[in-house]
């Protein structure tokens, strides 16, 4: 009975671990349709034929279901479109490159040279640079995806690379055939979830129906020997019977004693052929049970498995991969838990909002990379500062969530004052000169008829007065910002 309960916890774990991974290629899946439905709209504009083609890409999308093979054709349609588009532009530039140079003396005299740029000239670069930017946010959303999802290395290393192509490109046509390799790169990974999560369920599946053949022949098994014992017992009655009968009738002693003997001799008959019938059985059972016993210790080592995996991608989707602190999702969860403790026990709970100051001219002044590495630093400090019962994570970009249960305002301004401290002392350098990074953060705590979304929103504005004071200060809600 102990092994069968054992069974039924393994196999129940089983379905659970099907479960959350079903749950996690939905998440990826819905992350992808909306990344596939943002690069749709940020590629349009370029020709009515691509347009319409991304339409239909957005309508199969709101269908919740999609067609592979038609996706496939739907795409090489699209590539085509983008070649047509290549060879246009490779066109203009081939015709603006040949075109007659102007006589400057014709020119000067006949034409003046305008005083300023030309409309058509500021709104082509204003349209190129609004299409860069929205490359670049294309770009951070990609991302996002590659850090959540797993691919094999030939994917991860193409979607590394259309990420650099979006983020650090400034020539729109690289950007723009990287938006277009984005879409094959979304129906790769959706296939390749939906296969893991298919093979996943072929093998438990398979396991199960060898489960369920033993249970089938120990059923077998017992319904034999209820069918033996039922014989046995009948042929003993039959026997006890007959002997019953002869004791009445006969007349002669020797006579019975002999029919006695004959009748205890068959039923002792009886007797061993169920016996050896029986030692059959346990021969048989006992070979299965091995046998059961085996296949169950190899849906535990599985199961295990299955389990270290579902923990390390859960690990995996909560923990953002640049400064390997909790990421946004992470940050709700751990936000709800707190949330509900405080309402039960209404001890002091605190939220901060944390923002890098001036973290955009990092970027452009010195690369990206020099802005990742403010990222990791900062990461690290802010960890090493909190105590083990605050919470930090990152909340994206540049901005940073922290947690201080059963701390009030005041001490937690104090933390925060201290890590201020600490990042403004970092050592940071940038083409060989000194460089201060700083923060500005505002505290919110949570008091009667509070949800998380307004607490919430009380500290983002608490962090909005400290940049308006001046940056590089904390603010807590409801008071001026001071350093």
């Amino acid at each position: 009975m102990a092994s069968g309960q054992s069974w039924k916890e393994k196999y129940l774990q089983a379905l659970e671990s099907s479960d959350s991974r079903e749950e996690q290629w939905q998440t990826e899946r819905n992350t992808l349709e909306r990344m596939l439905v943002r690069t749709s709209l940020a590629s349009e504009g370029q020709a009515p034929e691509l347009d319409k083609l991304l339409a239909t890409v957005r309508k199969d999308l709101r269908k919740k279901s999609v067609d592979v093979e038609a996706w496939r054709e739907l795409q090489e349609q699209i590539d085509r479109q983008v070649a047509l588009l290549d060879e246009r532009a490779e066109a203009e530039q081939a015709q603006a490159s040949s075109a007659p140079s102007p006589d400057p003396l014709k020119s000067n005299a006949e034409t003046p040279p305008p005083a300023g740029p030309v409309p058509g000239d500021e709104r082509d670069l204003a349209d190129n640079t609004e299409r860069l930017r929205i490359a670049q946010r294309v770009g951070q959303l990609l991302g996002q995806l590659l850090d959540q999802l797993t691919l094999d290395s030939d994917a991860e290393a193409r979607g590394r690379e259309l990420q650099r192509a979006l983020l650090y490109s400034s020539d729109w046509n690289e950007v723009r055939e990287g938006l277009n390799h984005v879409a094959e790169l979304v129906i790769t990974a959706v296939n390749r979830s939906r296969g893991e999560f298919e093979a996943f369920l072929k093998r438990l599946d398979g396991r199960l129906a060898l489960l369920h053949e033993h249970f089938a022949e120990q059923s077998t098994a017992q319904m034999d020997r209820l069918s033996a014992s039922e014989t046995l017992d009948q042929d003993i009655r039959e026997g006890m019977a007959r002997i019953g009968a002869d004791i009445r009738e006969s007349e002669d002693l020797n006579q019975l004693k002999a029919s006695v003997s004959q009748h205890l001799s068959s039923i002792g008959d009886a007797v061993g052929r169920f016996r050896d019938k029986e030692s059959d059985r346990e021969k048989v059972l006992s070979d299965q049970l091995s046998a059961m016993q085996e296949k169950i210790a190899v849906m535990e080592a599985h199961s295990e498995q299955l389990q270290y995996e579902v923990r390390r991608e859960r690990e995996r989707a909560m923990t953002d991969l640049l400064t390997q602190l909790p990421n946004r999702e992470a940050w709700q969860e751990r936000l709800s838990f707190e949330f509900n403790r405080w309402q039960r026990y209404r001890n002091e709970l605190t939220i901060g909002l944390l923002d890098i100051d001036l973290f955009k001219r990092i970027n452009d002044g010195y690369g990206h990379k020099a802005g990742d590495r403010v990222l990791q630093l900062i990461s690290r400090e802010l960890k090493a500062g909190l105590r083990t019962t605050d919470y930090v994570a990152r909340y994206g970009g540049e901005e940073f969530v922290l947690l201080f249960p059963e701390t009030g305002p005041d001490a937690a301004l104090v933390a925060m004052e201290k890590l201020r401290q600490r990042v403004s002392k970092l050592p940071f350098h940038f083409s060989g000169e000194p460089v201060t990074v700083t923060f500005s953060a505002g505290l919110a705590v949570f008091g009667q008829g509070d949800s998380e979304e307004t607490v919430f929103e009380r500290a983002d504005r608490a962090l909005y007065l400290a940049k308006d004071a001046g940056r590089n200060c904390i603010n807590i809600e409801g008071e001026d910002a001071g350093q």
